[in-house]
């Protein structure tokens, strides 16, 4: 009898030793800060953004967001790409769909370094982004600081990219073709006034040589 109350006294001691306690809660995985990141440009596209963070950025998707307010817009000239790239304007009548991550915060710098933010390209802003039936406060974005006065076309390279996001991640098949369409538009208007100039240029060295 004494034996059974002995080993019982010893398996609850055993049990709740502060020091296992403490070192099985230092095992456990620590649950690392993270900030929301709404895309609406390239890195909606996770294989675009894995290229630029170095991991495989699936996993932080949350779903389709949508920012109110915003119209996208080429507003743009990335010098690394060599065309027009996306940006977002304030638009009360308008709204943007892109996709919604939750990052871990160590990758935060890369993030602004990418989208150039100590060269006063793109700033962080943080908006309300509604997804899935929520809304995510405190989300960040990236809106260019110094906008141009109308839009420039978009690579065919930044074109496939963009439209591969939106698709692969889920976007409204309408949304999808109207982001098509006005990309496709700025590349034929980009067409456009370079064939004109051809032209003028031409026509400009023939009246010299006459």
């Amino acid at each position: 009898m004494s034996h059974q109350s002995g080993h019982s006294h010893h398996s609850w001691v055993q049990s709740h030793n502060p020091a296992k306690t403490e070192l099985k809660l230092q095992q456990q995985p620590q649950k690392e800060p993270m900030f929301y990141y709404f895309a609406y440009g390239s890195c909606m596209c996770p294989v675009d953004l894995k290229r630029l963070l170095g991991e495989n950025t699936h996993p932080y998707i949350i779903g389709p967001g949508i920012l109110n307010g915003y119209r996208l817009g080429f507003y743009s000239y990335s010098q690394t790409r060599k065309c027009g790239v996306l940006d977002v304007v304030r638009d009360p009548q308008a709204s943007v769909k892109g996709v919604l991550y939750q990052l871990p915060w160590r990758l935060s710098a890369y993030l602004d370094k990418r989208e150039g933010v100590s060269h006063s390209l793109y700033r962080q802003e943080t908006v309300d982004i509604h997804c899935q039936n929520q809304v995510y406060s405190n989300a960040r974005t990236y809106m260019v600081v110094n906008k141009l006065a109308e839009e420039i076309a978009p690579n065919d390279w930044y074109f496939n990219v963009v439209l591969r996001g939106a698709v692969t991640c889920g976007l409204p098949e309408e949304y999808c073709w109207h982001l098509f369409n006005h990309m496709y538009q700025l590349q034929q208007r980009h067409q456009e006034q370079q064939i004109m100039r051809s032209t003028e240029q031409l026509s400009a060295q023939l009246i010299i040589q006459t």
